[in-house]
């Protein structure tokens, strides 16, 4: 499984830490950051199991970072479709 997170994450030292501290952490987990993408984006790999974002997410807000799941592109599509047809009602 894969997650993917929007983050506020902009050094690289900041992002080097983290991932850390997510390795031991979250032993099943590997972590690592795009920060030259517009999002500062957080990608987590779970091979083992699923991914549990909410405690992940709470987990960065002990270091002061915020992020949030990014939706992939089937739910972006699912959204726009039932956004349109909310709309035509």
């Amino acid at each position: 499984m894969i997650e993917v997170f929007k983050t506020n994450v902009t050094h690289p030292l900041q992002a080097s830490l983290l991932i850390d501290r997510i390795h031991n952490a979250f032993k099943e987990y590997t972590a690592n950051f795009d920060l030259e993408d517009c999002d500062h984006i957080l990608r987590i790999v779970c091979l083992s199991g699923s991914i549990h974002s909410e405690y992940l997410i709470n987990f960065l807000k002990e270091f002061g970072c915020i992020a949030e799941i990014l939706p992939d592109d089937d739910q972006l599509e699912e959204h726009a479709l039932l956004q349109r047809e909310l709309a035509s009602r």
